[in-house]
């Protein structure tokens, strides 16, 4: 993506989605092979044993019609997976969306044009912010080229979720609206929403048919700005987001019931192109270290943005930017592609406005205000209270690795993405004693509608790596060739995962053809070893590469006792986002991230080493 052509005139962006393949079911033979191969690292002999003949037992028995049912569902669906994954991984869950779900992380400009800088924010937002509109504009019009590998046209499908589009909460399942349509479709949506202290304001981002300009987005943030620090802040209704589903579903429903118009402003704040908080907060934040803005986009004020939505623009007071977004309608490289648009414009403008400066007489922004009663506002401070209280618990690091970066990487013959799994890896077993259970994000998006898969980076080959290191007994020679053979093997399945020949969706496909039938569940899934593993969503280590670009992202750790280790690796650093939950004793995010860059070194050193 790094090299990313952001337009094309000769290609549309959706024309390829009715040719590309149909996401595959692989054999099941070659699953449980694959499965029972990820859970070595976990068990020792006995368990093995046991896990080998309740496989056997799987296959041979309940597992053999579970296949045939799911490959009579693949016959009919183009991708039998996007429906389930969505109820599973994202709308059926009732945990707190907003810090528990949601991905966020620091926009890139601070490292050219736009380090931090009080006094500075209303004018950065409306330049960042028409290039924001370009993208949607690119997007509407179908301009914006099309995503390959090797030529190999992916699926944009989720491009058409970026904007326009909110989660609603249900009382037992979450739904998805999303109001965006392409030019040749119809009208879409142009409006934009506004949060400032607890208060909300709209207006159409087009005006006689044109995107309003910088000069003219900066007039109307001006307005909005000064009647919020002028008149007392408003009540916060958007914390109500960040509470557990079911609750909000009920309160949600309350809000409608009390006042018609309530549901008018909750459609408005759904199908708007997106959310932009202006944040008071002030985040300390340097090219080598985005802690604390991370730490703002991740768990900051919940007054200001809409937990719910696909996409909050974050614009802190220093002039520093940030992204909280909804992860069930698209994964993290919609955004990344967006906003790496954005920082290659902001960069070529040398982070200046270089259009009109006419601003034209458009209408002022309209505020939103919901009625409320007494209930309303105990729900709103309760919200605020429990999202404050599990939010203080969340401690992350994000730094800069400086002394190595894909280009030395690259110089060595390995491949960047594998060389820090293997590094962290290796930091999880000296930290901790033991191998870490792991997933990596792999992209299938070569397939219909495809999303991700899992790809499980602690093979046993990296356990023979690990040990190697930390006996002193090894030598260099020894240590080297069972690191390049650990790089293999995560290579392989990393292509097989991409290729729609992972076995972690497909585990799920089978689990949930017995659960929509009302059979028992298998004993694959009731396996002590099949947790361990990390099976059922319980991985320690929740990891994935953001990309090669300047735009960074990171997530919470998807179990108590785990961690979430996002990264990105450009040509001279690698920067890291580590997060833990501080009531944990067994984790700590900052020892990690430094076992990880002490990793990066030896494993450098071994490369580096002479060959006898």
């Amino acid at each position: 993506m790094e090299n990313q052509t952001f337009e094309c005139t000769e290609e549309q962006t959706f024309q390829y989605q009715s040719t590309l393949p149909s996401l595959p079911v692989p054999p099941l033979s070659e699953s449980l092979e694959k499965y029972i191969n990820a859970v070595k690292p976990f068990v020792n002999e006995t368990e093995l044993r046991r896990t080998q003949e309740i496989v056997k037992n799987f296959q041979h028995g309940i597992g053999k019609e579970l296949q045939r049912k799911l490959l009579e569902r693949a016959r009919t669906k183009r991708n039998w997976l996007e429906e389930w994954w969505l109820k599973s991984a994202y709308l059926e869950v009732r945990t707190p969306s907003q810090l528990f779900v949601n991905f966020g992380g620091a926009a890139p400009y601070i490292e050219h044009y736009w380090p931090a800088k009080e006094g500075t924010q209303l004018e950065r937002i409306g330049i960042a912010l028409w290039h924001i509109l370009q993208f949607w504009d690119l997007i509407r019009t179908e301009r914006l080229a099309v995503h390959k590998s090797e030529n190999t046209p992916l699926d944009m499908d989720q491009f058409r979720m970026l904007y326009c589009t909110c989660k609603i909460p249900g009382i037992t399942r979450d739904s998805i609206v999303s109001y965006f349509k392409t030019e040749s479709e119809g009208k879409c949506p142009s409006h934009l929403v506004f949060m400032c202290r607890g208060r909300i304001f709209t207006f159409d981002a087009v005006h006689d048919k044109r995107i309003i300009t910088a000069p003219e987005l900066q007039r109307q943030l001006t307005y909005i700005r000064r009647r919020c620090d002028s008149e007392p802040e408003g009540p916060g209704v958007a914390a109500l987001t960040s509470e557990e589903r079911t609750h909000w579903a009920k309160v949600r429903e309350y809000l409608i019931n009390l006042d018609p118009k309530n549901l008018s402003i909750l459609e408005k704040i759904q199908s708007s192109l997106l959310v932009v908080s202006l944040d008071d907060a002030s985040p300390y934040a340097t090219p080598e270290d985005y802690t604390q803005i991370s730490l703002e986009a991740l768990s900051g004020n919940p007054t200001v943005r809409w937990g719910d939505k696909s996409y909050n623009l974050l614009c802190f007071s220093n002039g520093t930017f940030g992204s909280n977004c909804d992860h069930a309608p698209y994964d993290a490289m919609v955004l990344v592609a967006m906003c790496h648009y954005s920082d290659q414009q902001i960069k070529a403008s040398e982070g200046k406005w270089k259009g009109s400066d006419v601003v034209r007489d458009i209408p002022w922004p309209e505020e939103l205000i919901f009625t409320l009663d007494e209930k309303l506002l105990d729900d709103i401070e309760n919200a605020k209270q429990q999202y404050y209280e599990k939010a203080s618990d969340l401690q992350l690091v994000s730094y800069a690795i400086t002394s190595i970066g894909k280009a030395y990487i690259k110089k060595l013959r390995l491949h960047p993405d594998t060389f820090v799994q293997l590094a962290l890896q290796l930091a999880f077993f000296r930290l901790h004693g033991r191998p870490g259970c792991c997933y990596e994000t792999a992209t299938t998006r070569r397939f219909y509608h495809g999303r991700t898969e899992t790809m499980r980076p602690c093979t046993v080959e990296v356990v023979e790596f690990c040990m190697a290191m930390l006996d002193p007994a090894v030598d260099f020679g020894r240590r080297r060739r069972l690191m390049l053979s650990a790089f293999e093997k995560h290579n392989k399945l990393m292509n097989e995962c991409q290729n729609g020949k992972g076995f972690d969706r497909h585990l799920l496909g089978l689990f949930l053809i017995a659960k929509e039938a009302g059979l028992p569940v298998p004993e694959l899934y009731t396996d002590p070893a099949y947790t361990k593993s990390g099976g059922g969503g319980n991985f320690i280590l929740s990891t994935s590469l953001v990309g090669y670009t300047a735009v960074h992202g990171g997530v919470v750790p998807m179990v108590p006792h785990g961690y979430g280790f996002f990264y990105r690796i450009r040509d001279d650093r690698i920067v890291v986002t580590c997060t833990a939950w501080k009531s944990c004793p067994e984790t700590d995010a900052e020892q990690l991230y430094w076992h990880v860059v002490q990793s990066c070194q030896e494993m450098v050193q071994i490369m580096a080493a002479p060959r006898l």
